[in-house]
């Protein structure tokens, strides 16, 4: 049996072997695990990796580079562990025999999925961030709906407004409604945070049942796209970005929204379009938004949204903790053996 295994700069290849020597691969009792280990810019520091994670992210794993020799490993390879090393199309036409890709992140951009499809290759993923990502998201709805960061911004700036654009809208959360685009794994984990805060939740999620949620104990109703978007006081996104989702937030969707409402995206830029959101602002048709995503990054100095007074911008960091990314492998072991163990998992991405 063998395990291929690609650390980077920001995981590893010693920490996934250390998690992997946990993982209960199915037949492993009756032959020897042979791990093969290769890097991809393992060396840089992380400022720089991050250029690397947004080239991924941006155009896939077919224009990266790959590590040398990792095509020919994968002839004979049963198994692959990755963070957000790319798993290319290449790689995957060379997989003679391999039955299950382990990645320890939520995004998926760094796989050729439709290889994958194709191959009938199990994928299974880790939203290795989930905790603060949903953290994060409760923040920016404070934030933008109370104007804590503008307030900030405005003081340091020597001004000590007391007024803001959203006046007329401002109330405390449990007086909002929030709907949430997404029900997976951060939605949850969203969903959860403001049942404890006694905030009204409704969603939309296509792929998710009701009785499923009220098993798990979050209490949330489940309607419509439409429905969802002209009933939230705050829309928060959650969803994936591929084909369908992409610019599904669009001048409709924001035409739909009540005067008063936010947005709030700690997803993907991608899903929400642009040029709409700004038009949406300018002219006060919701009352504003607060983004951990942004369309070209980092944000370019002319954007007209830094002229806007009703959003709130950071720099990509809902998911950035210091124990988020380094815990990652372990969570793709437990994922990974209760998936062997049971032959289904919330983590499974069916293609």
């Amino acid at each position: 049996m063998k395990l291929v295994i690609v650390g980077d700069a920001l995981v590893s290849s010693a920490t996934l072997i250390d998690a992997a020597k946990g993982i209960n691969f199915p037949g492993r009792d009756n032959s020897e695990l042979e791990i093969k280990t290769f890097e991809w810019f393992s060396e840089l520091e992380k400022q720089h990796f991050q250029e690397k994670i947004l080239q991924i992210e941006k155009n896939g794993p077919e224009y990266v580079d790959l590590p040398d020799g990792i095509v020919e490993a994968m002839q004979d390879a049963d198994y692959l562990l990755v963070h957000i090393a790319p798993v290319s199309k290449k790689m995957l036409e060379a997989a003679g025999r391999l039955k299950l890709i382990g990645t320890c992140r939520g995004g998926l951009e760094h796989i050729a999925l439709d290889s994958v499809k194709e191959k009938n290759i199990t994928l299974v993923h880790v939203i290795r961030n989930a905790e603060p990502v949903a953290d994060f998201t409760i923040s920016l709805m404070y934030a933008e709906t109370r104007n804590i960061a503008r307030a900030h911004h405005e003081i340091k700036n020597g001004k000590w407004c007391k007024s803001f654009s959203n006046d007329a809208f401002k109330t405390i959360l449990a007086n909002h409604t929030v709907g949430l685009i997404g029900m997976g794994y951060i939605g949850k984990l969203v969903a959860k945070r403001l049942n404890s805060l006694g905030v009204k939740v409704i969603a939309h999620d296509p792929f998710v049942e009701q009785s499923v949620l009220e098993k798990d104990g979050i209490h949330v109703k489940l309607q419509g796209l439409d429905e969802v978007i002209s009933q939230s006081d705050i829309l928060s996104l959650h969803m994936r970005l591929t084909p369908e989702t992409e610019g599904m937030i669009n001048k409709e969707v924001f035409n739909k929204m009540k005067p008063g409402s936010y947005i709030i995206n700690t997803a993907r830029a991608g899903v929400v379009c642009k040029a709409d959101l700004i038009e949406a602002l300018q002219n006060k048709r919701i009352a504003g938004a607060a983004l951990d995503v942004s369309w070209i990054e980092p944000i370019e100095a002319d954007d007209p949204l830094l002229a806007l007074d009703n959003i709130t911008l950071t720099p990509h960091i809902a998911g950035d903790t210091i124990d988020a990314i380094p815990k990652a492998p372990y969570l793709l072991k437990s994922v990974l053996n209760d998936y062997f163990k049971t032959g289904h998992s919330d983590m499974l991405i069916n293609l």
